[in-house]
Order: structure tokens, then sequence, then C-alpha cells
């Protein structure tokens, strides 16, 4: 089997299942214990990983808090946000954010929207970003709560313009958060150039880690003044009273040190994603030519996501022709019954977007490997 949807999961690194290991056998303490060695090698392998996260990121270990993946953090952070700012005299209650983004992000701002707090889905351009200049304009006229727009887009591949939405928010003194799960270990990520950044998501197992756990970034206002915000999980105040909970410890491990080799492998990941794509594409174009067009953008996108019509295909027909040997999707696995709101976001048909799969490469594919779509006619 060819595995060619890593978008919607990774194949957990070798390295990070051995570290793993320890921490579902005899390392089984509760970091919230005190004194004795079970519960202090716990603590001290969860401050690791915090550590490992924040370098990553471009952050500070006490600006990662656990989570168990990107939707909690997106949910989290938008409804916390909303619940202790929202309702304070003179407050803005407007959240902002744009009409591709992901699920956990749509549905937790329209869940906000029912309950009283005014909201805007920004049209976005063919390929999915969102447009500065429409930002610009919204944030001038309603000074929104909270702005939310994913740093890559999970079913196109389009990168947002993220360095000039984050001098905009940093100027205006406004909260913005970006859900970066898609493009962690594939674009460089340096919170502390990005200060207009002050929230972001994201997941372990998109980045070689197990499931269930991930991480909400929430930068501080200085060094010495947290953010607040009301948690989703009330209990026992772990995470600095962001998120109540035992911890994970095994995964909380995992994330770190998947979260260390996506930062060593950076530039070999990317250089190594972008000749895969471009033999696939080369061999796509070649074999199947006008059989195909590419919803993807040839520039400013995540290395190794291809969006491609085939043209008068049934998408759900061809990957179940081609899923006894080759693992691809139609589009975001999160909202696998639903026809994509991205690519009718980004003005394509229905009928497009039933032509529509997507295909996302990893580092350890090789061009052999995907001579198989010299086969497909």
């Amino acid at each position: 089997m060819l595995y060619l949807d890593n978008s919607a999961t990774t194949k957990i690194h070798p390295e990070v299942l051995e570290v793993m290991l320890p921490y579902l056998q005899e390392e089984y303490g509760n970091p919230s214990s005190k004194f004795y060695s079970l519960a202090e090698n716990a603590k001290k392998a969860v401050a690791k990983a915090r550590q490992q996260v924040a370098q990553l990121l471009g952050c500070d270990p006490d600006e990662v808090v656990f989570t168990s993946g990107a939707t909690e953090s997106n949910n989290m952070i938008i409804k916390g946000v909303a619940d202790y700012y929202g309702h304070r005299q003179n407050a803005s209650n407007y959240l902002l954010t744009s009409a591709a983004e992901h699920p956990s992000v749509l549905e937790t701002v329209q869940f906000l929207g029912d309950r009283g707090f005014s909201t805007k889905f920004l049209d976005v351009d063919s390929f999915a970003r969102v447009i500065i200049e429409n930002v610009t304009e919204a944030v001038t006229q309603i000074q929104p709560l909270l702005t939310s727009f994913m740093w890559g887009n999970n079913e196109i591949g389009s990168l947002n313009p993220i360095g000039e939405l984050s001098k905009l928010y940093a100027a205006n003194g406004l909260f913005f958060h970006t859900d970066a799960t898609q493009i962690i270990g594939k674009v460089p990520v340096d919170l502390r150039k990005h200060k207009g950044i002050r929230f972001l998501s994201m997941s372990a197992h998109k980045i070689g880690g197990p499931k269930g756990i991930g991480a909400a970034i929430i930068r501080k206002q200085s060094k010495e003044i947290f953010t607040r915000l009301t948690p989703l999980l009330h209990g026992g105040g772990q995470e600095n009273n962001y998120r109540s909970g035992t911890l994970a410890v095994h995964n909380i491990v995992g994330l770190g040190k998947a979260a260390e080799l996506a930062s060593q492998k950076l530039e070999e990941n990317v250089q190594r994603l972008t000749q895969l794509e471009n033999y696939l594409v080369d061999i796509l174009k070649t074999n199947l030519g006008n059989k195909i067009t590419f919803n993807s953008d040839t520039q400013d996108k995540i290395p190794g996501l291809i969006s491609l019509q085939f043209i008068g295909v049934n998408n759900e027909l061809l990957l179940k022709k081609l899923s006894s040997f080759i693992a691809l999707s139609s589009g975001s696995a999160c909202s696998s019954s639903k026809p994509s709101h991205v690519l009718s976001a980004a003005r394509k048909s229905l009928e497009e977007v039933r032509q529509t799969i997507r295909i996302t490469l990893s580092a350890d594919v090789s061009e052999s490997d995907l001579d198989l779509f010299r086969e497909i006619n």
C-alpha cells in the first residue's frame, strides 16, 4: 500500500514510539503528584516535551498548553477568548474568520454566533487564501475581538499571507489566532518574529507523532503577564489553569520527540517534499495531460500537497478503484461526509468538487513508489 494521505494523519516515527513506551509501562506516574520518583520523572518528561515544542515554534515553554489536538485547541481558544473578553463593557463582540477554515473553527464561530456574538466569514480567492485588503478593511470597520485564519489550507495547500496578517494585528493590538496544523514541519515557524500571532493550534499526528495530543500556543502579553481566557475544561487547574485534566504523559513525550525531529529535519523535509511533488506533477502532466487540472497553486503552498481534478471522473469511485494499492482522499478527513466547503469557497462548481482528489506526500516516499501513477490513465 502506497500511503499518500499524510494531511489526514502520518505514520508514527520509530524514534517517537521508542521514547513513548517507557511512559506506558514502568514510568506511569502522574506529573501532578509530588515528591516520589515516578511523579517527578513524569513531571520532568512533560517539561522536556514542552521545551521541545517551544523550540520548534519559537515561543516560550510556558506558552505551550497541551491539549488533545488542534480541534480542541481551536475550540478552547475561540470559545475561551469570546467568553472571557466578549461580555466586557465596550468590548467588541465580533469574531472574524474566512469561509475556507477547518470545520473546528467554522462551526465554533457559528456556535458562538448562534449565542449572540457577531460573526463575519470573509470570502477567499480562487486558491482559498484570504485577501489581505479585505482583512484590513474588516479590521478597520469592526475591530474584531478575535480573528482566526489558518496558516496553510488543509485541502488545497495554499499558504495565507501570515507575515502581513501578523503585522496588521500587531499594529492594531487585536487578538489573532492561526491553525497551523498542516504546516508544522513543512514551513518555518518562529512566533518571536510573528508578534501579531497571539494564539496557535497544532496536532502531533501530522508530524509523525501520536494521535490524541496537540498544543495550543497562548502567547503572553509580556514576559510576566499571561493572556487569560476561560478554560474549556474546568477541574484540577493543570496547564496553568488553561486546561484541566490528568496529563497523558506518554502522548506528550511523543509530541515532544516529534517536534524535536521536525525541527531538526525541517530543511531536509521541505527539500525532499518539493522534489517528490515536482516528480509526481511531471508524471501526472505527461501521463494524463488534459484529463486533469490542478486546484493547487504553484507557489506559496505547503510542499507535498497536491489537489487536482480528474475531469469527468467521480472522485469517490476513483478512490475506491485505487484503494487496494494507493491511499488517497477527496479532501479533509474531518468533513468526509460533506462536499468540500473549501473548494466551494474557492469558487469551484459542485462538479469540480466531485472530481477532486488530494495527494499528500511524505519524505519517506520514493520516486519509484510514485511511478505507480504512470499506470493510471
